[in-house]
């Protein structure tokens, strides 16, 4: 079956840099288009960043634009999400996602999640 398995959380400073990863097994990479999600304590969850499956169309909540960077590399099975100028209200549990068909509402497939705090 499908998996994805992120890594790369923590706690940072405001201001600080973080990358997450997550690797994918399971299924053709290059088939997928995969994102990025996050929930925080009491709030819904929210679309951060997604990646087409050939990494030339991107999308970025305006709450990351500027901040963020997502990016796949298919011969490595993995898609990555580069937070700089974290901020506190960036803290919540980060979560990879992977869609067959639709590269703005993934749902085919998730990860586990991983928590990202920034303190002020």
């Amino acid at each position: 079956q499908v998996q994805l398995v992120e890594s790369g959380g923590g706690l940072v400073q405001a201001g600080g840099s973080l990358r997450l990863s997550c690797a994918v097994s399971g299924r053709t990479f290059s088939t997928l288009a995969m994102g990025w999600f996050r929930q925080a304590p009491g709030k819904e969850r929210e679309l951060v960043a997604s990646i087409n499956w050939t990494g030339d169309g991107t999308y970025y909540s305006d709450s990351v634009k500027g901040r963020f960077t997502i990016s796949r590399h298919n011969a490595e099975n993995t898609v990555y999400l580069q937070m700089n100028s974290l901020k506190p209200e960036d803290t919540a549990v980060y979560y990879c996602a992977a869609d067959r068909l639709n590269w703005r509402n993934l749902d085919d497939y998730w990860g586990q999640g991983t928590q990202v705090t920034v303190s002020s």
